[in-house]
């Protein structure tokens, strides 16, 4: 259990460092010490998540099977593929990692002379001129559905983990690319978590929504699962 959580908790520190850090570090403006490089934009960041993820699933799916996100974790547990005991432990570590990312991207911005260009060190927000506050919360429950009955359908499905971990990097990369305009993508309440702590303000106190949402996606997505799976041998990754 302590490899397990230990795979979790690095895992998710690295989704935020690297893939957050995506954004923090470049999505917008110019780069270099010439401010004319080009920024990661949208696409950028999207891809940053999907390869974020798997990289991770070659490196942690055999150990703790990467969920590195509690929206995931709820939906193994919902689906019945995972106590409920190792799930909330799951989530602690994954919570705990992101919260290491997190800093890590402040020292950044803050000692290392580096520019946040997001302006809020990555974090996720609602009314801000491109979603309201229902619209934002139907946006990540529908997203996060999305990339957990993925999950959920392809550790089943597919022939082998390495297949599995490829279909995922990319829902969470097309996900992203829907998410990052309206609200900077969550679908995982660790990595919303992370950030906001340390940016604190209105990213802090918009928090709520982008921990119940993608929480109520991962329900939602256990809940179609049950009537959509095929079963057949699962792959390791996304078992736990």
């Amino acid at each position: 259990m302590e490899r397990k959580l230990a795979a979790e908790f690095v895992g998710t520190f690295l989704l935020v460092f690297l893939a957050v850090g995506a954004a923090v570090f470049g999505i917008g403006g110019g780069v270099g010490l010439d401010g004319a490089g080009p920024a990661s934009g949208t696409v950028g960041v999207a891809l940053a998540f999907g390869l974020v993820v798997l990289m991770l699933a070659y490196a942690f799916g055999p150990v703790s099977g990467t969920h590195v996100n509690p929206a995931v974790t709820l939906g193994l547990v919902l689906a019945k593929r995972m106590p409920a005991v190792e799930g909330a432990a799951y989530a602690a570590a994954q919570c705990a990692g992101a919260i290491a990312g997190a800093a890590m991207l402040k020292i950044f911005v803050t000692s290392f002379g580096v520019t946040d260009r997001t302006g809020a060190l990555g974090t996720n927000s609602y009314d801000n001129g491109s979603i309201d506050m229902p619209g934002a919360f139907v946006l990540e429950v529908l997203l996060t559905a999305a990339f957990v009955l993925v999950i959920l359908l392809v550790t089943e499905h597919v022939a082998t983990a390495a297949q599995a971990g490829v279909a995922i990097g990319l829902a969470l990369t097309a996900v992203h690319l829907v998410g990052i305009p309206l609200t900077g993508t969550s679908v995982n309440p660790a990595r919303s978590l992370g950030p906001a702590l340390f940016e604190g303000g209105t990213a802090l106190s918009q928090l709520w929504l982008f921990i119940l949402a993608p929480l109520a996606g991962g329900a939602l997505a256990a809940s179609l699962w049950k009537f959509l799976r095929v079963e057949t041998k699962s792959a390791d990754l996304g078992e736990g």
